[in-house]
């Protein structure tokens, strides 16, 4: 959509909180309304401003499970948790809210397909992202490969499986697959990469060309913030990434006809609107 303004204000489709996120924010908020508190292990989504809204509703977050009061609901986080700490959760007699982001709960399952097949199971992703983590607490030793680098290190396999990182970019995928062919007999791959994060990358190179500067929202810990910000960085120098519109310099701003924005998928709305109210105040 294209605003009115001085400036044209280009706002790539679907950027912003992906459905996952969506629902993972709106259980935590309903369960906090209903119970008074909910506790999570890690945060729910990485984003400072997300959390902080939560935390006002009575969301608490934990890094043991040994710091879980008995009288508060666990949530699961939409990136998803090892068998381990759920069963661990489950265990020990806590009230469980599963928030995990379905489409992740369909890594789970493709991964754990792949080792019935009998394949060295590999996984296209960050390393010690909670996602990535939560993916490969599914299965047995599974390899993480974060570069097509890394790939290219790995040893020859006979049989081998790869799923990816719901928020990866398609050209690393593709890139670190091509590493793995010549040196794995029988590779399969299920590409995991989710509907919305390739709406996201398409759009991300769209605004990219179409305009002269492009803001990508979003926190500095969002792994898939800082691609997009990779994807329009290759087409498109004049970026600038920010938190929030506090961290918006108009000056910079103000040299440009177009802007196109776009944000990570644990962006909220109400921070975008905000970008957008004060680059219309140019």
């Amino acid at each position: 959509m294209k605003s009115k303004s001085r400036i044209t204000i280009d706002v790539a489709k679907g950027c912003g909180f992906c459905a996952g996120v969506r629902r993972a924010v709106q259980m935590a908020e309903d369960a906090a309304q209903k119970h008074g508190r909910v506790t999570m292990l890690g945060d729910i989504v990485h984003n400072e401003a997300v959390i902080g809204d939560l935390a006002r509703q009575g969301v608490q977050v934990v890094d043991s499970p040994d710091h879980i009061p008995q009288d508060a609901p666990v949530l699961l986080r939409a990136h998803g948790t090892t068998p381990a700490v759920e069963d661990s959760l489950y265990g020990r007699g806590f009230s469980i809210l599963d928030a995990t982001c379905p489409l992740v709960r369909e890594i789970h399952k493709a991964i754990r397909e792949l080792e019935k097949e009998g394949r060295r199971c590999l996984i296209v992703g960050d390393h010690g992202h909670d996602e990535v983590i939560g993916i490969a607490g599914q299965v047995k030793d599974a390899v993480v490969i974060a570069t097509p680098e890394e790939a290219r290190n790995l040893p020859t396999m006979k049989k081998a499986g790869v799923v990816s990182q719901s928020t990866q970019t398609q050209a690393n995928l593709q890139a670190i697959v091509a590493e793995l062919i010549p040196g794995v007999l029988d590779l399969r791959v299920v590409n995991t990469i989710c509907a919305p994060s390739r709406l996201n990358q398409k759009e991300a190179e769209r605004v990219a060309r179409e305009n002269e500067a492009v803001i990508v929202i979003g926190s500095e810990t969002s792994a898939n913030t800082r691609r997009l910000e990779a994807v329009v960085r290759k087409l498109n120098p004049k970026v600038l990434r920010i938190a929030s519109a506090d961290e918006l310099d108009i000056e910079v701003l103000k040299s440009v006809q177009s802007i196109g924005i776009t944000a990570g998928a644990s962006t909220p709305d109400a921070v975008i609107r905000d970008v957008i109210e004060k680059i219309q105040t140019i």
